[in-house]
């Protein structure tokens, strides 16, 4: 059954082409002076409704509509590399609720970010009620198999499993599930940056996503579908430390052809 079909509407369709060249199924031909769809069986990446300067391409079965751009939307270059720059791994949070609307814009950074193939196959779990839950059996799962890091790692050896290993009793964990890890890595930078957009800190949590992914109990939790993973939780908060320069990077490692 397929669920989203390609429409032209041919009064307003000028023939101008532009939805002939974007489209990377070549699926869109013009004759006549009039765009038609070849078939359904696309990708449904949307450039062609995207592109259309008359809105005459719609395709169905969405149940959010498309925003017309408003001007250049353009950032400046010095300011993301500062963001980029600046950033650190935050384990320090305040006591400090996120707003709901904030938490939404961060995952709709996620759900707005590209996919291979146009796959839309990350989906997010947001650890509200059963966040402590879940964290303590992440930690009953660690606390098992620390003896055996312990034999190979030093900074194991370490490093103490208490309550709060994997929150840090941050307020808001999300965790990014797909079928791809590229989909669900590229989601989770996105939703970093509007994340830091609002002042937040972030952490990226491998520890409990390798939990995720190894705890039958903690996968039922997460409704973990078949055929997706955990890629990668987010714990998300406001700061309470406070970083004074950025940290020390070796150089690039660039090779030009």
């Amino acid at each position: 059954m397929v669920r989203h079909v390609i429409n032209i509407d041919k009064e307003k369709c000028i023939g101008c082409g532009m939805c002939e060249k974007d489209c990377i199924a070549h699926n869109i031909v013009v004759e006549n002076h009039k765009a038609g769809v070849l078939s359904n069986d696309c990708i449904m990446c949307g450039h062609c409704a995207a592109v259309c300067p008359k809105e005459a391409v719609a395709i169905s079965g969405y149940d959010t509509q498309p925003i017309p751009v408003k001007g250049k939307v353009r950032l400046k270059p010095e300011e993301v590399l500062d963001v980029i720059r600046f950033r650190r791994t935050i384990r320090q949070f305040q006591d400090k609720k996120v707003p709901k609307e904030v938490v939404e814009q961060i995952l709709e950074a996620g759900r707005l970010t590209h996919t291979a193939k146009n796959a839309q196959d990350v989906s997010f779990v947001v650890l509200d009620r059963k966040k402590d839950e879940l964290e303590q059996a992440a930690v009953r799962t660690f606390r098992k198999i620390k003896f055996f890091a312990d034999l190979f790692s030093p900074m194991a050896r370490r490093v103490k499993i208490n309550d709060h290993f994997f929150f840090f009793r941050a307020p808001v964990v999300i965790v990014i599930l797909s079928e791809t890890k590229l989909n669900g890595a590229l989601a989770a930078q996105n939703m970093e940056f509007a994340a830091e957009a609002n002042g937040l800190g972030v952490l990226f949590s491998g520890f409990f996503t390798m939990a995720a992914n190894a705890s039958p109990t903690i996968k039922k939790a997460l409704g973990i579908a078949k055929g997706k993973k955990a890629v990668t939780t987010l714990v998300l908060g406001y700061p309470a430390v406070t970083y004074q320069r950025s940290a020390p990077r070796e150089k690039s490692a660039v090779t030009y052809l």
